[in-house]
């Protein structure tokens, strides 16, 4: 799994977990469907923001859902997932940026893809790719010409660059395939005057998932001595930092012109989740569950908010509790747990093995893999993905809004 925009599922409500899931699985079997089962490794989280913008435009029908039948990666669990147009372009866009991913680590000779045979094998794959996601595409009405020729002029394009050369002409061919993608939501949503705005979102986005790549691998690029925008044109991080603070306020603006059914998840995603992408890859963020002191009042759940503390008793029991102690008597004993169908040792192998493959097990809620008891997930690997944000529930969008800085009309 690859991609920037990596929600954390503490930070997602239970409707918008469930949501963005069905977007997930969705790819993923939209992928299944139309190219195969070895086409699956291409889903990515980036690629499920394209069905997102598609059903937000629309608004969510019974139509656009079916229940998929029991997955390892789901724990075994049956789920609701997103079906239809939006799925299928962005399965098709997936496979031709993967190709075009692909075909970057062989012209870098990235590992095993430095061996002649491995390569051509691996350019074959990609061509393969190229030619599936230009089948589905063009069922759509969406040309994947426009992405691929944005990735052939990538290649010219740094092999002319140079210390000088701006970075944003480096981050062209990206933006402009990104942009043709989102803007072709608004045309399977029947909102052709959505198209403008969300090109305009597309194009930072691309110049956001570029910088971000750029800066994440810098380090490893220096090592080993592959190519990277930020080291061939002499960019500083801070000028890039200034590049991708900018993008991601472009990315706000062009959204607000944008005219949803139901944009909430798009905005969750792309107003807040790409923030924290961007502190992530600058090391600008921290997980507040690793035991950091946090100073008072500065991230703290705002007045009302019904997961806080409650006042007089920050650990005690809520009024009420009937779990809880009672006054001058003994504490009342656990309720019975309900009994549950333990899994035989191999069922619960595969479980684990699917659970620890999507990193449910380190961050998140999950069934155990043989008990199916309910556990969460340590968060300690994280990064910023367990901040101390609760949704201000005071507007339409829902917006979290104490840690980011940012009103409700963001």
């Amino acid at each position: 799994m690859f991609g920037i925009v990596r929600p954390c599922t503490h930070r997602l409500s239970e409707g918008l977990r469930t949501e963005w899931m069905a977007h997930l699985c969705g790819l993923c079997l939209a992928l299944r469907a139309d190219h195969g089962q070895f086409a699956r490794i291409v889903t990515n989280y980036d690629g499920l923001i394209v069905s997102v913008l598609t059903e937000a435009q629309t608004g969510a029908m019974p139509a656009g859902r079916r229940t998929a039948g029991p997955c390892p990666l789901r724990a075994m669990r049956t789920a609701p997932v997103a079906m239809g147009e939006g799925a299928r372009l962005a399965a098709a866009v997936s496979l031709v940026l993967a190709s075009a991913k692909v075909r970057d680590h062989v012209a870098d000779r990235d590992g095993l893809l430095a061996r002649r045979p491995v390569a051509a094998a691996a350019r074959r794959v990609a061509a393969g790719w190229d030619r599936a996601g230009a089948r589905t595409g063009a069922a759509l009405g969406f040309d994947t010409a426009l992405l691929v020729d944005a990735v052939d002029r990538q290649t010219g394009i740094e092999t002319l660059a140079g210390p000088g050369t701006p970075l944003l002409t480096v981050t062209e061919p990206t933006e402009t395939a990104t942009a043709a993608a989102f803007a072709h939501t608004a045309v399977l949503a029947g909102k052709p005057q959505n198209a403008a705005p969300l090109a305009e979102a597309g194009r930072l986005f691309g110049r956001l998932a570029h910088l971000l790549d750029a800066v994440e691998d810098r380090e490893a690029d220096a090592a080993s001595g592959a190519w990277n925008p930020l080291t061939v044109t002499g960019t500083s991080l801070t000028e890039a930092r200034r590049l991708c603070d900018d993008a991601l306020h472009g990315v706000r603006l062009a959204l607000r012109e944008v005219e949803f059914t139901d944009g909430t998840l798009v905005h969750v995603l792309l107003a807040h989740e790409l923030r924290r992408s961007v502190d992530r890859a600058f090391g600008t963020s921290s997980c507040s569950h690793q035991g950091l002191e946090v100073p008072e009042g500065s991230f703290g759940p705002p007045p009302g908010n019904p997961y806080g503390p409650t006042p007089g008793s920050p650990y005690g029991p809520t009024p009420g509790n009937p779990y809880g102690p009672t006054p001058g008597g003994p504490a009342a004993p656990p309720p019975p747990r309900p009994p549950r169908d333990r899994r035989g040792l191999i069922a619960g192998c595969l479980v684990w093995a699917g659970l620890a493959c999507t990193c449910q097990m380190c961050c998140g809620s999950y069934e155990d893999p043989w008990s199916r008891e309910r556990r969460e997930a340590p968060c300690q690997s994280c990064g910023d993905c367990c901040e101390a944000c609760n949704c201000c529930g005071q507007c339409g969008e829902g917006c979290c809004c104490c840690g980011d800085s940012c009103g409700c009309d963001c």
